[in-house]
């Protein structure tokens, strides 16, 4: 079915989610900018209930998830994902890579993102029920997996930079590290955490295995940390050159904390 012009909203729903609740962004496409930042976290107590039924009370409390988008994009946020090169990539055998680095099983559903520039798949499972919910209340969308929007645009940001960087991307419960050169991906891993010594370890563990000297290479942190973060602290006490990922070119309303907490949404 072809949108009329008359239809169109010029507007941009992305939304980020996770069993730990939902992001979502409005981005005004005639301007480029997003003019809605929307974080909505689920406590211990919550995530008991059915995914479903808490997005069901999500969608009743912001109208603007129930407002006619030109465009809708699912974001799945989990650690559930492996990046393979395209030359070494078939599609028949989705979950062999990802047997390794988490428990996969017969029942459950593999797919992929393209990332046809930097000539690799990011190959995941998404939440199908959540894929579900979506369905019911878009009819249609687009979804893929919150890192492949990470990784591309490190790997944007690495252009014309020979110099190999460490990127550390923060979340509730894991944290994504990624080592890129000048466009080209050197490690992506993601780790489970809970204490900053658990933090520290698999940070100065990944470093050794790349050779990386803590008193050279460059560190930068983005996500769910800043600088008063117990995690930052223990970082800044191991590594010198260490700070939080730059976002001042970010032309939007929202706070630099915003802007670097929710990084992946807002380059969606």
């Amino acid at each position: 079915m072809t949108t009329s012009i008359t239809d169109k909203t010029y507007k941009k729903l992305t939304l980020q989610v996770s069993l730990n609740g939902l992001s979502f962004c409005v981005c005004d496409t005639l301007s480029n900018t997003p003019v809605v930042l929307q974080n909505i976290h689920f406590d211990s107590f919550q995530r008991s209930a059915k995914i479903e039924d808490l997005f069901a009370s999500v969608f009743h409390q912001n109208p603007e998830l129930r407002h006619h988008y030109d465009e809708i994009v699912v974001l799945h946020s989990n650690n559930l994902c492996a990046f393979v090169p395209t030359a070494l990539f078939d599609e028949e055998f989705l979950g062999s890579y990802l047997q390794y680095n988490t428990k996969v099983f017969e029942t459950d559903f593999f797919t992929f993102d393209e990332l046809i520039k930097y000539e690799m798949n990011n190959v995941y499972i998404p939440y199908v029920n959540m894929n579900n919910f979506f369905i019911d209340q878009f009819g249609s969308f687009d979804y893929k997996h919150s890192n492949t929007v990470l990784v591309s645009k490190l790997l944007d940001l690495s252009k014309n930079n020979e110099e190999r960087k460490m990127f550390v991307h923060v979340s509730e419960s894991h944290f994504e590290i990624i080592v890129v050169q000048n466009q080209k991906l050197h490690l992506y891993n993601s780790f489970d955490y809970k204490t900053p010594e658990d933090f520290i370890y698999y940070l100065l563990f990944t470093a050794e295995q790349l050779q990386l000297n803590p008193e050279n290479f460059k560190l930068e942190l983005l996500g769910s940390i800043n600088e008063q973060d117990a995690f930052y602290k223990i970082a800044y006490k191991y590594i010198r050159n260490i700070s939080l990922l730059d976002v001042s070119d970010f032309k939007n309303s929202f706070t630099e904390k915003e802007n670097r907490e929710h990084f992946i949404l807002l380059n969606s």
